[in-house]
């Protein structure tokens, strides 16, 4: 059994683990251990790792089935639960998805059904500045609302659309992709599915309108949510080093990746988490 050490990230949360080599099998106890800080501290932080496709996806599944990305075009193609991450362009066309422009601040596969509760990016190829990784404790950012904005919010829904985030972000989807990812409304305070905690669950990225108010004040509370939810001290910024793997829950952390050179690549590698399917809708 591997000895696991962690470090505090912020004061709120995030921890760095040391003592454990992901390349490896992991034993039945460590993956609880593993699944405890995850639950605990919401991102983990493992550095000095050497990791192929198969060894991410791997210690990925310790923590639940893995989705595959609709956007089948940016999938490795050995290994199609790793989506690739990069600006990288093959024959003029990109492998990966997210150039290098400013990604706006989202959750991983929040307009699904079965939205994601974590996702693991390992760096491949890093730009020489830039291209840090940031998140936002949403658990934190909930609990300190005031209590007036809590009892406006409570049982609400917003409409969660990727096809905003792409038209804003990414490459437009196509027919099929959007047929897979259309417009769905999500509570707009999660409660997580382990945890039990409640996490604001918005993001700029992708929330269009809160459900039942109207759109001038739907806009107006949103805005309030997003400056709130990305104060300083909700936030860390991630600087990639080589070896870098990062694992984050989904169902209490936004991020969004931060501005680089263009001329500089940068590749990562990505698995997207499920939950259990007997929590499909864990809210």
């Amino acid at each position: 059994m591997a000895t696991l050490k962690t470090r505090s990230l912020t004061p709120t949360f995030g921890a760095e683990v040391s003592g454990i080599d992901l390349s490896r099998d992991i034993s039945a106890m460590d993956q609880m251990v593993i699944k405890d800080l995850w639950a605990e501290h919401q991102l983990l932080l493992f550095r000095g790792q050497t990791l192929e496709e198969t060894d991410l996806v791997r210690t990925s599944r310790y923590l639940g089935d893995l989705e595959i990305h609709i956007r089948r075009e940016y999938l490795s193609e050995e290994n199609p639960e790793v989506l690739l991450v990069s600006n990288i362009k093959k024959d003029g066309r990109p492998v990966g998805i997210l150039s290098d422009t400013e990604v706006g601040w989202h959750y991983d596969q929040i307009y699904l059904p079965r939205p994601a509760v974590g996702s693991m990016l390992m760096a491949v190829k890093l730009p020489s500045s830039g291209g840090q990784t940031s998140f936002a404790d949403m658990t934190a950012a909930y609990e300190a609302l005031p209590d007036d904005i809590k009892s406006k919010i409570e049982g609400t829904k917003a409409v969660q659309s990727y096809e905003a985030f792409n038209a804003q972000f990414s490459v437009a989807t196509n027919k099929t992709q959007k047929k897979q990812s259309p417009d769905i409304e999500q509570p707009l305070v999660r409660t997580h599915p382990i945890s039990g905690r409640k996490a604001l669950y918005i993001c700029p990225g992708m929330t269009t309108q809160i459900v039942g108010m109207s759109a001038q004040e739907s806009s107006k509370m949103l805005n309030t949510l997003f400056d709130w939810s990305v104060r300083p001290e909700f936030v860390y910024t991630h600087d990639w080093q080589m070896g870098d793997v990062l694992l984050w829950d989904n169902a209490s952390t936004m991020h969004r990746r931060e501005p680089f050179d263009g001329n500089d690549e940068r590749l990562m590698k990505r698995t997207t988490i499920l939950p259990p399917e007997n929590l499909a809708v864990p809210f």
